[in-house]
């Protein structure tokens, strides 16, 4: 088994398991040692008060997205640090993407970056994730 292969089958077990992602309505795009590219839309169910999407849905879709390209690596990886800065409002229908990118991987620390982009290219968010991998292979 190639070393992408074994990166779609951990992601593949991991959104199984995800309930959260799944009520998100991810698709996982790319799959790739190190790095995801996943793509969801914003349903009226996730705006806010002032009708644009609410900052969880972003944070989360990003989050997904370190998940998934930290532990495509084969160990376990958790988030210890997360920020995300806002960059523009998002409003129901909106496409977003997320690609996750490995900035550095240590044997217990990894670095990453997400963009979230709408369907236009336009920068939507900006995440940055660190995680702690765990010994445990997938």
């Amino acid at each position: 088994m190639t070393a992408e292969e074994r990166a779609r089958q951990i992601v593949n077990r991991m959104f199984e398991n995800d309930p959260f992602s799944q009520w998100l309505g991810i698709e996982r795009l790319v799959v790739k040692p190190g790095h995801c590219v996943l793509r969801m839309a914003i349903r009226r169910e996730m705006l806010n008060g002032f009708a644009i999407a609410h900052g969880g849905i972003t944070f989360s879709l990003a989050d997904s997205a370190l998940a998934f390209a930290s532990n495509s690596q084969g160990r376990h990886a958790v988030s210890i640090d997360t920020s995300i800065s806002h960059i523009t409002s998002l409003r129901e229908g909106d496409i977003l993407t997320a690609t996750a990118i490995e900035e550095q991987l240590g044997h217990r620390i990894g670095h990453y970056r997400v963009e979230v982009r709408n369907e236009s290219g336009e920068m939507a968010a900006l995440f940055r994730g660190i995680v702690y991998r765990k010994s445990q292979e997938w």
